[in-house]
C-alpha cells in the first residue's frame, strides 16, 4: 500500500464525509506548484479555491507567521490587537470603508454582513425592513443564513426550513431588481462577479444602476468580495473596476493568502448599528492570522501583483480562445483577471479528473464550467504548460 492510500484510507475512517475528494494527499507547496506526499508535482490553478494568491508559502506571508508565532498565538478580542488594528488601517485606507469586523471565513463575514443590515434597518427604520435582494446562482456561504442567501437547491436541500427574508433576482437583470424592492427590503447583496456560479460577469453599467437604486430606496449595497477580492480581477478589490463603491464588503480566502481569515468592511454609518456586544468571534483578527494578513496585503500594495494579475489574465483568455477554435465542445471562454471561466456544451468532472491525473489542478463549477483561478504570480511559461495539458485532454474527447 502506498503512503497516499494509508493516508486516504484513515481519512474514510475518521474524516466527516462532506466533501467528495480527489485520490491526492497533499503534502507541500511552493509557488504555483503543489506536491503530493509521494512526490508528485501538480501545476496549481484552482489555489485552495481561490485562496493562495501569492502562491504557496509566499516567503513574507511564512515569516510574518514564524516570527508571530513566536511572540503571541491568541488573545481574547477584549483586549487591543496590534496586528489586527494595522491590518483593520490598511484594508480601510485602500477600500471605501471605515470600519472592519474580523472572522475566521467567508461565510462568517457575510453572516455578519445580513447581521448588520438588519441591525442597521431595525434602529433607521423600525421592524418591517428586514428583507435582503440576492442573485439566482449566488454563493454565500454554508450556514443556516448564508445559504438562506444562497439561492441554490444543491445548497440548500435538507436544511430546511431557511431563513426567511429573501428574495432572489437573476443575476444582472436590473428590471428584476427594481420589481422585487418593496417595503420590507433593507438591502441588496450581490457578487460583483459570481464565482460558483460559473464566472458570471454582469452587463455593463449594472453594479452602479444598483447602487443608484440603493440610494433611491435607502438600502445598504453589500458586495460580496470573498473569491473576487484581493486582486484576484486585476484591481485590489473588484468594485473598482466600475465606479463604484458598497456600503458593505465582505473578504475572506486570500485575505491572508492562505491561513483563515475573514473580514467585514463597513461605513462607519453602518457598522456603527453593530456596537458592543452585539456580535463577535473569538478567533476573528487574532496576532497570528492578522499578522499574516498585513504581510499579504503589504504584497499586494507593494508589489507587481495587480499589474501580473491582469497581464496573466489577458494571457490565459487568450489561449483559452485559441483552444476555443479548435474544439467545438468549447462554448465561451469569460473572466476578468485572473479569475476566468470556461463554459462547455458537455459536462466537465471528467475533464478535472483527467488532468489531475495528468499533474493539472483545475476545478469545474456550474457543472459545465472550468474554473481557472491560478495564483496571481502564475507566469506565460506556466500557463503554456497548462494549456498544453488542456489541449491534449481536449484532442482525446
Amino acid at each position: 500500500m502506498s503512503n497516499a492510500q494509508s493516508w486516504i484510507d484513515r481519512g474514510l475512517t475518521h474524516v466527516a464525509k462532506t466533501y467528495g475528494r480527489y485520490p491526492l494527499v497533499a503534502a507541500r507547496g511552493k509557488g504555483c506548484w503543489l506536491t503530493d506526499i509521494d512526490g508528485k508535482k501538480y501545476l496549481d490553478f484552482f489555489a485552495g479555491v481561490a485562496v493562495n494568491n501569492l502562491g504557496h508559502c509566499h516567503p513574507e506571508v511564512v515569516a510574518a507567521l514564524q516570527d508571530q508565532a513566536g511572540k503571541l498565538l491568541h488573545c481574547s478580542n477584549f483586549f487591543h490587537i496590534p496586528q489586527q488594528i494595522e491590518l483593520a488601517g490598511m484594508l480601510c485606507e485602500h477600500s471605501f470603508g471605515d470600519r472592519v469586523f474580523f472572522c475566521n471565513s467567508g461565510a462568517e463575514a457575510n453572516e455578519a454582513a445580513l447581521k448588520l443590515a438588519r441591525k442597521y434597518s431595525l434602529d433607521n427604520h423600525g421592524h418591517d425592513r428586514f428583507e435582503i435582494i440576492t442573485a439566482k446562482n449566488s454563493f454565500h456561504g454554508r450556514t443556516i443564513a448564508t445559504i438562506s442567501a444562497t439561492d441554490q437547491e444543491k445548497i440548500s436541500t435538507g436544511f430546511g426550513p431557511l431563513v426567511p427574508g429573501f428574495k432572489y433576482v437573476p443575476f444582472g437583470d436590473l428590471e428584476a431588481v427594481k420589481t422585487t424592492i418593496g417595503p420590507q427590503t433593507c438591502a441588496i447583496m450581490l457578487e460583483p462577479i459570481q464565482g460558483e456560479g460559473g464566472i458570471n460577469i454582469p452587463p455593463a453599467g449594472y453594479l452602479q444602476a444598483v447602487r443608484e437604486l440603493c440610494d433611491q430606496n435607502g438600502l445598504l449595497l453589500i458586495f460580496d468580495e470573498v473569491q473576487v477580492g484581493l486582486g484576484r480581477t486585476g484591481k485590489l478589490f473588484a468594485y473598482q473596476h466600475d465606479g463604484v463603491e458598497p456600503d458593505v464588503m465582505t473578504l475572506a480566502k486570500a485575505l491572508a493568502a492562505g491561513p483563515p481569515i475573514g473580514a467585514m468592511v463597513a461605513r462607519e454609518k453602518y457598522a456603527a448599528a453593530l456596537g458592543a456586544g452585539t456580535h463577535g468571534s473569538t478567533f476573528g483578527g487574532n496576532p497570528l492570522l492578522a499578522a499574516a494578513g498585513v504581510a499579504a496585503m503589504n504584497v499586494y500594495l507593494n508589489g507587481d501583483i495587480l499589474e501580473n494579475s491582469v497581464a496573466m489574465g489577458n494571457y490565459l483568455r487568450a489561449q483559452l480562445e485559441q483552444l476555443q477554435t479548435k474544439y467545438s465542445f468549447i462554448a465561451q471562454v469569460r473572466g476578468q483577471g485572473l479569475m476566468v471561466g470556461m463554459e462547455l456544451t458537455i459536462e466537465g468532472g471528467g475533464i478535472v479528473k483527467t488532468a489531475l491525473d495528468r499533474g493539472l489542478l483545475i476545478n469545474c463549477t456550474a457543472g459545465k464550467v472550468l474554473r481557472f483561478v491560478p495564483p496571481l504570480i502564475v507566469t506565460d511559461e506556466e500557463i503554456d504548460h497548462m494549456i498544453e495539458i488542456l489541449d491534449r485532454i481536449f484532442k482525446e474527447l
